[in-house]
């Protein structure tokens, strides 16, 4: 799901606010060489700008804003394939299962910390000097694969994320556009809207990369600062007005099913990992606390919010609309222009954070890239990149244009691997020559199978429903209904 990185200024104002998930790459890099988790306290570096380091209370906002993307939106769709009952307390379970797979990983990396003396770890290093220390001789001598799993794991979310975010941009622009001649200043009228018939979606994902183009080729984090400030700004407010109409007219919740059908679960299950994937800023967070003793308890409390708001979310977005619940929520809204600024907000509020998602994979394949050809060819080769994996994601966007069913994919394919199935296994290794209790490795055993599970039946249900969409796809995610 979306990250904010935070790096800050003389003032101790936050001076960089992006939404990235640090890469095994890049990670080291963003860093700011200003804290230690070997002692959980920040120091200051001669040479380089003071940084005081973040307070409790800006790691939490972090956090928060870290969740906040598209995933939220889908939540009411993934409720309605679980049902009014089972979908919110899975939401619950969920939650908590991820929460504690992120205080793993931050256990694991304290621990290789104070082992091996170094002031930071990422989640590619974690899991690298995790398999280091197994006692199985095979995992020592390819301990070099952990990283390369979780770049190719992060390179495949955060392409995902991008391939979400144009599907999104064409679904709601599109519906805006065809009901633009019907809109009105009033949001109580209850007709059903007429669209005014468009081009097809399709065309609007092409008519966007050419601005995706120049906002990739922005290779500057500072640059990006504002664009990042923009999309929390427009985010905030939509989700806002969105929030407050969801909570009216509720109707008589007894006609939706408690259970939905098992065939659709896994839809479920894919779309609420995708949203609850934060689990690549919980070590950069940390690492930039000025007392990160305190982390657990920011991280607990974090998760504790985003659970709720998920749960919220889900459950009243699918009281409200019921049956008719569209892939991402702002498509119920009503035709007035308060809701279908919602919308816009949106809209400009993912345009922005394409390019700050897409830094991420930039940032592992570009340098390695790079590296292999003269300086003379750096630039060119550089910008060619950015440009074939801008293009790459409108191509798989305009292949897969059903919104839940990416969510669903992404979260099956990637998210599960990287929130649920490593950390828990990352324990084991961590931990096992060093003595664990047979209940705390059955505990990962489960977890990391429950994972393993969810990543299987998502992906094949994702895959088996973009089959039988086939040749025939209606982009019902398009169409409005009031």
């Amino acid at each position: 799901m979306p990250v904010t990185k935070s790096a800050e200024g003389p003032q101790g104002a936050d001076a960089l606010k992006l939404d990235v998930i640090p890469s095994p790459t890049s990670a080291k890099h963003l860093q700011n060489k200003d804290s230690s988790c070997v002692d959980g306290s920040s120091s200051e570096s001669p040479g380089l700008e003071k940084t005081k380091g973040i307070t409790e209370f800006q790691t939490l906002i972090h956090l928060l804003k870290g969740n906040m993307g598209t995933g939220i939106l889908g939540l009411p769709l993934a409720v309605k394939n679980a049902g009014i009952l089972m979908g919110p307390l899975s939401l619950l379970v969920m939650g908590f299962i991820a929460c504690h797979c992120m205080h793993i990983l931050v256990r694991c990396a304290q621990h290789f910390c104070h082992r091996l003396n170094k002031p930071f770890m990422d989640y590619g290093d974690t899991v690298m000097h995790g398999l280091e220390a197994s006692p199985s001789a095979w995992l020592r001598d390819h301990a070099q694969w952990g990283r390369h799993i979780v770049s190719f794991f992060l390179i495949v979310t955060q392409l995902g994320f991008c391939c979400v975010y144009i599907v999104f941009l064409a679904d709601n622009l599109k519906q805006v556009v065809e009901a633009v001649n019907s809109t009105t200043n009033n949001c109580h009228y209850n007709e059903t809207v007429v669209l005014t018939p468009t081009v097809d979606s399709r065309l609007y994902m092409l008519a966007f990369l050419p601005f995706l183009v120049l906002l990739v080729f922005i290779r500057n984090l500072r640059v990006l600062t504002v664009f990042s400030l923009l999309a929390n700004i427009s985010m905030l407010v939509s989700l806002v007005i969105l929030t407050q109409f969801i909570a009216q007219e509720i109707p008589d919740p007894s006609r939706l099913p408690l259970v939905a059908s098992w065939k659709t679960y896994p839809l479920f299950f894919g779309t609420a990992i995708f949203s609850f994937e934060s689990i690549g800023v919980v070590l950069p967070l940390e690492n930039k606390m000025k007392d990160a003793r305190h982390f657990p308890a920011m991280l607990s409390l974090g998760m504790s919010i985003i659970t709720a708001m998920y749960t919220g979310v889900g459950a009243l977005g699918y009281l409200r609309f019921g049956d008719d619940i569209k892939a991402s929520i702002t498509l119920n809204l009503p035709n007035c222009w308060l809701y279908q600024s919602v919308k816009l907000l949106y809209i400009v509020g993912i345009l922005c954070t394409y390019a700050l998602q897409f830094f991420v994979p930039a940032e592992i394949i570009i340098p390695f890239a790079v590296s292999q050809v003269s300086k003379r060819w750096a630039l060119p080769l550089d910008l060619s990149i950015r440009l074939a994996m801008v293009f790459l994601t409108g191509i798989l966007a305009i292949l897969v244009p059903r919104l839940d069913l990416v969510l669903s994919l992404v979260g099956s394919v990637s998210s599960s691997a990287l929130a649920l199935i490593i950390p828990p296994l990352l324990e084991i290794t961590t931990y096992y020559s060093e003595g664990m209790s047979p209940l705390a490795i059955i505990k990962d055993a489960l977890i990391s199978i429950m994972g393993f599970v969810g990543f299987v039946a998502g992906t094949y249900q994702a895959l088996d429903e973009l089959l039988a969409s086939g040749e025939s796809l209606t982009f019902s995610n398009s169409t409005f209904i009031q």
